[in-house]
């Protein structure tokens, strides 16, 4: 059960980056249409970079979680068939 808890504790954290960047990235997105309404170049280029940065972080993090849902799951299933 311990194992189970730790899992569920680091799911917890990673979901909570995966909740940061999805916020960060739809900031950045937000500024970047704003950039494109008054055509500031440099800086639009900027942004888009951030966002590029921002979804290939997302993309790492969401294969961390699913990697960590499956440990969650393959430890509940453990504790099951200990316990059963």
């Amino acid at each position: 059960m311990k194992e189970f808890n730790r899992l569920v504790t680091e799911q917890m954290k990673t979901m909570d980056r995966l909740l940061f960047l999805q916020s960060e990235l739809e900031r950045c997105q937000e500024i970047e249409d704003q950039l494109k309404e008054i055509q500031q170049g440099t800086k639009l280029e900027s942004v888009q970079i951030e966002i590029k940065k921002k979804k290939e972080e997302l993309k790492e993090i969401q294969h961390i979680f699913e990697k960590q849902t499956e440990e969650v799951i393959r430890s509940y299933q453990e504790i099951n068939v200990t316990a059963g």
